[in-house]
This record gives C-alpha cells, sequence and structure tokens, in this order.
C-alpha cells in the first residue's frame, strides 16, 4: 500500500520544535525527511526532557521517520552539498533567524534556481518582515502575544503559559498544511514556493473571535480559570474519589441533560438558562450545582450516570491514564516502535487515520547524523571525498 505523500522528498534543516515537528508530521505520512544537523552542534531537541541511559526520549518521536546526516550549512563546501540535495528535493524546512540563509548563499533565489518546483517553509517566531523579524523568539512568546496566556490562568492569578510547546505545534500543524497546499499548487503549476510562517501567528487564529469583539464591541476577554465566556457549566469537578472529571455543555441540549441529572431541573426553566452566553453568567450558581453532585458519588458512578444520560464528560488523566484508557486503545493511539537503543518504545501513532492510504511509524528517531554516508553517497559523494568533508568538519 502506497502512502499518500511517498515520493515527496523533504529536507528538514529546521532545529527544535515548530519546524522539525511539521517535517515528522510529513514524514508520517510517507514522505522521505532527510534531517540535517551541524556536525558537532546537533538539534538542541536532542536535549530536551528526560533521557534512558543518555538517549534523550522525545527525540525518538521527533526525529521518528527521518533520515538524520551532518552538515555544516555555514561552509561553503556544505552549501554545496545541501544544494545539491535540494535539486532533487520538494520541501525544504527552515527556521534560521531571517538572512542566515542568505548569508550562507542559500537564499530561496538560489534553491530555486537549483530547483524551481522546491517548496521552500521558513518557519520563524516573528516572519520575514516587520520590526521583531530579527529578534530571537520562541513558543512561549507567542502564547504571550497571543493572547493565550492572558486567557489562561484564574481570575486573581497570573498570566499562565502551558508547560509544553503548544504555540510551537500550532504552527507545525500549520507548516504541514501550508506544505500540503503548496506542493499542490506545485503540481499544477510547475514551480514552488516561499511560505513564510510566523509563530505568533497560527495559534492567534485558534483564540477564536477576540479581535472581531474586541473591534466592534471594545470587549477584551477576561481570565476565567477553566470556565468558559461562553457557557456553563463549564469546569473541572472533583468526584468523591478525590479524582477529577472536565464537565462541558457547549450545546443547549447537553446542559439540560447535566441539570436535571444533578437533580436541578427548575434551573432548566429559568428564562436565562436558554443559552450558554447567559448560562456563563450564572455560573457559580450552576457550578455549585454540578459540583455538589459529583463530589457526593464516587467516580466510576458519575461517569455511568453521565453517560446514561447522554451528558459529555471525561476524566482528567496524566499519562498513566491515557495508557489504561479503552478508548485510546482502540483507536491505536499509542504505539510501540522497536528501536535499537531503547528496544520496544511507546509514542503517539499518527495523527489521524486514512481508510486507503494510513500513514504509519517505520522508525523511532535516529543517532546523530546517522544517515551521512548513505545519504550523501545517493548525490555522489565517494567515500573518499567523505572522509575529506568529515577530515574538515564539513560533515
Amino acid at each position: 500500500m502506497t502512502a499518500p505523500l511517498d515520493g515527496v522528498r523533504v529536507l528538514d534543516v529546521s532545529t527544535l520544535f515548530a519546524g522539525p515537528l511539521a517535517a515528522t508530521f510529513l514524514g508520517d505520512f510517507g514522505a522521505s525527511v532527510i534531517k540535517v544537523e551541524h556536525p558537532t552542534r546537533p538539534d538542541a531537541a536532542r536535549g530536551h526532557g528526560p533521557a534512558r541511559d543518555g538517549v534523550n526520549l522525545w527525540w525518538k518521536t521527533l526525529g521518528r521517520n527521518k533520515r538524520t546526516v551532518t552538515m555544516n550549512l555555514g561552509d561553503p563546501a556544505g552549501a554545496e552539498l545541501l544544494l545539491a540535495l535540494a535539486a532533487d528535493a520538494d520541501v525544504l524546512i527552515e527556521n534560521f533567524r531571517p538572512g542566515t540563509l542568505e548569508r550562507w548563499g542559500l537564499s530561496p533565489e538560489r534553491l530555486q534556481e537549483a530547483n524551481p518546483r522546491l517548496v521552500i517553509a521558513r518557519v520563524t517566531a516573528f516572519g520575514q518582515t516587520g520590526p521583531y523579524s530579527s529578534r530571537p523568539g520562541f513558543g512561549s512568546l507567542a502564547e504571550a502575544m497571543s493572547g493565550f496566556a492572558a486567557l489562561t490562568g484564574q481570575p486573581d492569578g497570573p498570566p499562565t503559559l502551558p508547560p509544553f510547546g503548544l504555540a510551537d505545534g500550532i504552527a507545525a500543524l500549520s507548516c504541514a498544511y501550508a506544505v500540503a497546499v503548496a506542493l499542490r499548487a506545485a503540481e499544477r503549476d510547475g514551480r514552488g514556493q516561499v511560505i513564510d510562517l510566523a509563530i505568533i501567528e497560527p495559534i492567534l487564529m485558534l483564540l477564536g473571535g477576540q479581535i472581531t469583539a474586541y473591534d466592534q464591541l471594545g470587549i477584551v476577554q477576561p481570565r476565567t480559570g477553566n470556565r468558559s465566556v461562553n457557557n456553563a457549566p463549564r469546569n473541572v469537578y472533583r468526584t468523591g474519589d478525590g479524582d477529577w472529571v472536565a464537565v462541558s455543555t457547549s450545546s443547549q441540549s447537553i446542559a439540560e441533560r447535566v441539570l436535571r441529572l444533578v437533580g436541578r431541573e427548575e434551573v432548566v426553566a429559568e428564562p436565562w438558562f436558554s443559552s450558554g452566553h447567559s448560562r456563563a453568567e450564572h455560573a457559580d450558581e450552576l457550578d455549585e450545582a454540578v459540583g455538589s453532585w459529583i463530589v457526593a458519588r464516587p467516580t466510576s458512578e458519575v461517569i455511568a450516570a453521565f453517560e446514561a444520560a447522554e451528558a459529555a464528560i471525561a476524566p482528567v488523566y496524566d499519562v498513566r491514564g491515557i495508557l489504561a484508557d479503552p478508548q485510546y486503545r482502540a483507536l491505536g493511539t499509542v504505539q510501540t516502535v522497536p528501536d535499537d537503543e531503547l528496544g520496544p518504545v511507546k509514542m503517539q501513532n499518527v495523527l489521524f487515520r486514512l481508510s486507503e492510504t494510513p500513514g504509519a511509524i517505520r522508525w523511532a528517531g535516529r543517532r546523530h547524523g546517522e544517515d551521512t554516508a548513505d545519504v550523501l553517497a545517493e548525490i555522489g559523494v565517494t567515500p573518499e571525498q567523505l572522509a575529506a568533508l568529515r577530515e574538515r568538519g564539513v560533515v
């Protein structure tokens, strides 16, 4: 069975998270991804998070389905090697500060001179233009600038950043989507193009209509903790076992079922109960009604009762709950991948299921530069030339 991106060649010359994760998403569905790293300064992502016996664990997921090569792009010989690889590639993903590739003689113009069909994705914190374009930046700054942090946290607490790469992940999904769009255009028009993706932008889109609400009504959305300004009850509640469950009532019918379930049918008849926005104005009353019912019962009884009432509820899991959950098992969300460093290793599966051309994890993240000899041999580099390049520190 042929994967949907089989035959698409991707050069991943980016580091850390947004760019590399975009390349991972493409590799999951069959793209041939070559991960390019500096010979003595590997992708810093290899040092993030826990390691076992010196082997980084997050890299096994982030680097999966990629062949790894080393190449000093700041050396003219290294730049020439990348140009040779780009001549037969479909996509190049980079996330250096604007002007860096140009300084190395690897401008989009030169890359597309070598390959007019090449799609070049440039992923930076602030984009290729504007007063901040040359600043260093990471996803945390995007979470701050986008309004996400200002909306997150308790009303009387500070703005809150997520403890993981949220903005980077959203940017990675957006980049993979942009690459797919640009590849379709290249297939139609016979030429590639440059994608300018600023990490501060995709997360802003996912935060909803806050810009329009401010433009039209002057509304600045406040921090509301786990509550929503759009509906109620919507919160996390402690059960009689001391566990936490999340309840959401985004639709009117679900809200009515929840209040009937907890024995407060009279509230459903209140005029203010007829819309999510007006229910949110009565969140204290609704949280008390739902929370007092839930805390009086064990978790299993609460979830069973909500399911029987066709009301929306979910347990608040840590990773142990995820691995034990039957729904995740049924979906195959977690896969066990063989690895020659760690042995069998569990990780998240590909993002979605295609009925005819599914994606797959073919291998976990490889060692730094593991495939350098094989990849460079494909562009005509002989063993003798490779040895000379290694001696000079080019690869």
